[in-house]
């Protein structure tokens, strides 16, 4: 018999928080200009990438991780911010500070995300849902921002029901519920699904929730390795993952799968910009940087390889990445055969939104 505990018997109380488009609702506070209108914090440059656009920008389609370029052609209204890393790092301590009042138990997933297990709090009454209402009203008190929260017996649903009713929302999910939001859920939200693993599960009928758990964990062993018990027990609403304070995220990564294998490295330098903008929105929205950088390469025959190069300095911006990922690309790699996938990492990360690394130009690649 499986000595997991089911949902009845779980008595943790999860919240999840997540700040309301941060970088640009901080903007839209301190310049009220800007209220109202669409915003995207980043680079208004060919080479620029969106790494915060606010509700009003959203309804055009303008999100994170977008290149610049597109994300003008698809809101020719859009006003575009440059990102004042010092003030969101400030703000995100703000945040921090008030999470800790009630409970030490925070695990940081972003500058301005985190779960906070407060199952027994160190002030306010012992109720998840209340504790929450009072931590919504003291950031809006102290920030004059708004945080979505999610609260649960889980992480899993504690995260999925912070982000049920963005923005200002506060939505509770009870053991109760838990079957009922699952099985209509698209696997896509089940937490450790990422779109290739969703690809995959459409290809065999899993769309939902309730498909997965129509299968054995045996099945789901068979067809996703370790992560198929993962699932088992997450469509079942069981997710024992604690609230960990000490995490510390070990790297920022993309990676871009092609419809047609390309041939050379000249053809995959000419992708690389999108890789590495999603690489970089990511490491902007974590508030880090990174001293190493990896490039990865699927070839025809599924074989991966990987070249990696640890740096004098910290990179974070896209012309730094990009220029570290192209030197990988035209030196350490000899091509034996087409290529299906490109990915881009950054690694050794330090928390660095108040710093401004130099240019890479500054730095001197070694000749191989």
């Amino acid at each position: 018999m499986d000595p997991r505990p089911t949902i009845m018997e779980v008595v943790r109380k999860i919240v999840h928080i997540d700040a309301d488009a941060f970088f640009a609702s901080i903007e839209q506070r301190d310049d009220p200009a800007l209220r109202g209108k669409p915003v995207a914090v980043g680079g208004d440059s060919a080479r620029g990438v969106v790494a915060a656009a606010s509700y009003e920008a959203r309804r055009y389609g303008v999100h994170s991780a977008m290149p610049s370029r597109m994300a003008r052609e698809r809101c020719p209204g859009l006003i575009f911010v440059r990102p004042r890393f010092n003030v969101y790092r400030e703000v995100g301590e703000q945040l921090r500070e008030i999470f800790h009042r009630y409970t030490d138990l925070v695990e940081p997933l972003s500058i301005d995300e985190a779960f906070l297990d407060v199952t027994e709090p160190k002030i306010g009454p012992p109720s998840g849902t209340l504790i929450a209402r009072e931590i919504k009203a003291q950031i809006l008190r102290e920030t004059r921002l708004t945080v979505s929260a999610g609260v649960s017996y889980c992480k899993f649903l504690a995260k999925l029901a912070s982000d049920w009713e963005k923005p200002d929302g506060l939505t509770v999910f009870t053991p109760e519920d838990a079957q009922k939001i699952i099985d209509p859920l698209p696997v896509e939200k089940i937490h450790g699904v990422g779109p290739k693993t969703a690809q995959k599960m459409h290809g065999l009928g899993i769309r939902a929730g309730r498909d997965l758990r129509e299968l054995s964990e045996e099945e789901l062993v068979a067809q996703f390795g370790k992560l198929g018990s993962r699932y088992y027990w997450l469509s079942r609403g069981v997710d024992e993952r604690p609230v960990d304070p000490n995490i510390v995220r070990k790297s920022v990564s993309s990676e871009e799968t092609f419809d047609v294998d390309l041939e050379s490295v000249e053809e995959l330098l000419e992708v690389l910009p999108l890789v590495v903008r999603q690489v970089a929105a990511r490491m902007e929205r974590h508030g880090v940087m990174g001293r190493g950088v990896t490039v990865k390469v699927k070839l025809a025959n599924h074989e991966i390889v990987t070249r990696q190069l640890l740096l004098p300095l910290p990179v974070r911006s896209v012309v730094q990445i990009e220029q570290v990922a192209a030197y990988l690309l035209r030196t350490r790699f000899t091509l034996a055969q087409p290529v299906r996938l490109l990915g881009v990492g950054v690694y050794e990360l330090s928390q660095g939104v108040m710093m401004q690394p130099p240019l890479f130009d500054e730095l001197v690649l070694p000749t191989r």
